[in-house]
């Protein structure tokens, strides 16, 4: 491991062949030797950069095929099942896709799975990042950034699934058409431009030519974008890394990008791509000939979507039947309350938390090391709130399913879910912090007296006592990493004079929370271990202390 190297001679030839004719051959040089910190949890992102890639190269070979057209057209095809019966061309032209098509249904699943992936990837690494508040200074945009790919990867995975036109992706496009039309004053206008019509075909079958140009060219093009800003951001900034010995905000401790990062990048896209391989060849996904072509009398039980979109199936299952109707015009709250509040508060909610927590704790310095989600507990805590909430109405998005198979009531699931994404936020948020607290006080025992060895010693008077051994150079840097005085907020400044902003509303409760933030936090720091310690018990629970 090392803090910089020299490219070797086969980087350097054709570095030279290219500065002889581009002169850029510094520009390659530096960034050749450029180090990046080794940590598994670091390449969360890399798998998301690549489940992209594979969604590029199967998109590509999907499109060849798929007929982006609503035009009625009847199957006569390979599923002899389907053989006869009336359809959208986009529908036929995915059947043909799946069982006419030398490899077609491998790459159908291959797509939507590396979607999926892509998801999963972009969540864990955002969860990564927030935990270990890798989003403070100087990160900020590229966590915005995230939150953009996040919220964009979700409408492309709605668009992509829907335009087989099939009665699970009809029905999720009756429930987008729906949260348009809820939306108040613009929503009819916002369905109409949509649809081009009435639901489901349009005037002359608009939608999935519609959904097909933003999935394939707009929203790809958007997101391409994002990442590539992503990487030049974090290549700018360079990486975070974990706490560890010689490491500091300062210096980054790891490996250079040629050729230990190549390789291990290299590896990790044949594993991502690999995996998807076999997902797609073993586990059967969006079986569209199972379900047939989209009917909008016709309804199924038990239908989810991609678990993405899970959240907002949950919070339409849950919501009481409310509406209001005053001068002539009618708000669904029961559409438009599930449709923007639980995602408003989670994505609106992550996106300014950089900004609260900077001005919760006055802290506007540069942070390259990342902390440990023990030593922030209020932080912790509230991400633990957000993933209980995202996830208790995920749960619900599928409450018919648990009904079913628990053998329970729907009525009771659904008052049940009613009831827990208010209580369940709450008490995840009270859980984890006293268990980062709880953590925090083992990380100062073990700064104080060291580790237990498993030894039982026994002295000559017949006492016993657990031996206790110093921490490892690298527990001791990981537990010291830990910031025992957060900066304070002045109240005055060198003359006495009130700083800005610490009085009114907002400067008191600026007060309070930044009490709250840092009140119970448990010191943690270093103490002599030259004397060995031991861990006396003298008879059956007659005597336990601490000696050295």
């Amino acid at each position: 491991m090392s803090t910089q190297s020299t490219p070797p001679k086969a980087v350097s030839g054709p570095l030279n062949f290219l500065d002889d004719r581009l002169g850029s051959t510094t520009f390659f040089r530096r960034n050749m030797k450029k180090v990046f910190p080794d940590h598994w949890s670091f390449m969360l992102g890399e798998i998301a950069l690549y489940s992209f890639v594979i969604l590029l190269l199967t998109g590509t070979f999907l499109t060849l095929w798929f007929q982006p057209s609503m035009h009625e057209v009847v199957y006569e095809g390979s599923y002899t099942k389907l053989n006869g019966v009336e359809m959208s061309q986009a529908y036929a032209s995915t059947l043909h896709i799946s069982f006419d098509v030398r490899g077609g249904l491998l790459m159908r699943q291959m797509h939507h799975w590396a979607a999926i992936l892509f998801m999963c990837a972009i969540a864990a690494h955002m969860l990564r990042v927030f935990f270990t508040g890798a989003y403070r200074k100087p990160r900020e945009l590229n966590w915005l950034i995230g939150i953009g790919l996040f919220t964009l990867g979700m409408v492309e995975g709605l668009f992509g699934y829907s335009l087989p036109d099939d009665l699970l992706s009809g029905t999720g496009l009756r429930i987008t058409q729906g949260v348009a039309e809820s939306i108040p004053v613009v929503g009819t206008y916002i369905y109409m431009f949509l649809f081009g019509g009435e639901f489901p075909h349009g005037t002359d079958g608009e939608i999935i030519p519609r959904l097909f140009t933003l999935h394939v060219l707009l929203i790809p093009g958007v997101i391409l974008a994002l990442v590539t800003a992503h990487m030049m951001i974090m290549w700018h900034q360079k990486h975070t890394q974990m706490p560890g010995p010689g490491r500091t905000n300062d210096n980054v401790v790891g490996y250079p990008f040629y050729p230990v990062f190549m390789a291990k990048t290299g590896a990790y896209f044949l594993f991502t791509f690999g995996v998807v391989a076999l997902l797609a060849t073993f586990a059967q996904i969006n079986p569209i000939w199972l379900f047939g072509p989209y009917d909008p009398g016709a309804i199924s039980a038990g239908s989810q979507p991609d678990w993405y979109m899970g959240v907002l199936e949950g919070a339409l299952r849950i919501m009481p039947n409310w509406e209001t109707t005053a001068f002539g015009h009618t708000i669904s709250w029961n559409v438009l309350i599930p449709a923007t509040v639980p995602l408003g508060i989670i994505f609106g909610g992550a996106a300014a938390w950089p900004f609260i927590e900077q001005w919760v704790t006055g802290d506007r310095r540069s942070h390259h090391l990342v902390e440990r989600p023990r030593n922030a507990p209020v932080r912790t805590g509230v991400g633990m709130a957000a993933v209980t909430f995202y996830g208790l109405l995920w749960l619900a998005g599928g409450n018919d399913v648990i009904a079913e198979r628990f053998h329970v009531s729907l009525f009771a699931t659904t008052w049940f879910f009613r009831v827990a994404v208010f209580v369940g936020p709450v008490l995840a948020f009270i859980i984890t912090k006293r268990i980062c607290l709880g953590l925090q006080r083992k990380d100062a025992a073990v700064m104080h007296h060291g580790v237990e060895a498993g030894i039982i010693l026994m002295s000559p008077e017949g006492a016993f006592s657990e031996k206790h051994e110093a921490p490892t150079e690298e527990e001791r840097a990981v537990i010291l990493s830990k910031e025992n005085k957060s900066p304070a907020l002045r109240p005055v400044d060198d003359s006495g004079i009130p700083a800005p902003g610490s009085k009114g509303p907002l400067g008191h409760l600026r007060g309070r929370l930044h009490r709250y933030w840092t009140f119970d936090d448990v010191p943690v720091e270093e103490h002599d271990h030259h004397e060995e310690h031991h861990e006396v018990e003298e008879g059956a629970g007659v005597r336990k202390e601490l000696t050295r």
